[in-house]
């Protein structure tokens, strides 16, 4: 096992300092870009919002791309649940 390292990483408008293994820093820097990416790109679909809405909204994007294993019904299910409960109090 590798050392861990402390890496300091920005997600939408709060700072972080977390660990991880030195190997997988890039994969952390990557992925926090990514999520910062497509905060602003629902800033900019959904003015208005407050950044928990858009955080949010990032991680339901984030957990439906589909990688190595298709996403179930029931998944898609609960997501549609939470998008709908998320319209109803916006």
């Amino acid at each position: 096992m590798q050392e861990m390292i402390p890496i300091n990483i920005v997600i939408g408008d709060r700072s972080y300092r977390i660990k991880a293994e030195a190997k997988d820093e890039e994969v952390v820097r990557k992925t926090v870009k990514t999520i910062n990416d497509k905060i602003i790109e629902f800033k900019t679909q959904f003015a208005g919002k407050d950044m928990q809405d858009y955080i949010a909204m990032v991680l339901i994007w984030y957990a439906t791309q589909v990688g190595d294993q298709p996403v179930s019904p029931e998944m898609v299910a609960k997501l549609k649940l939470m998008e709908d409960q998320l319209d109803a109090v916006l």
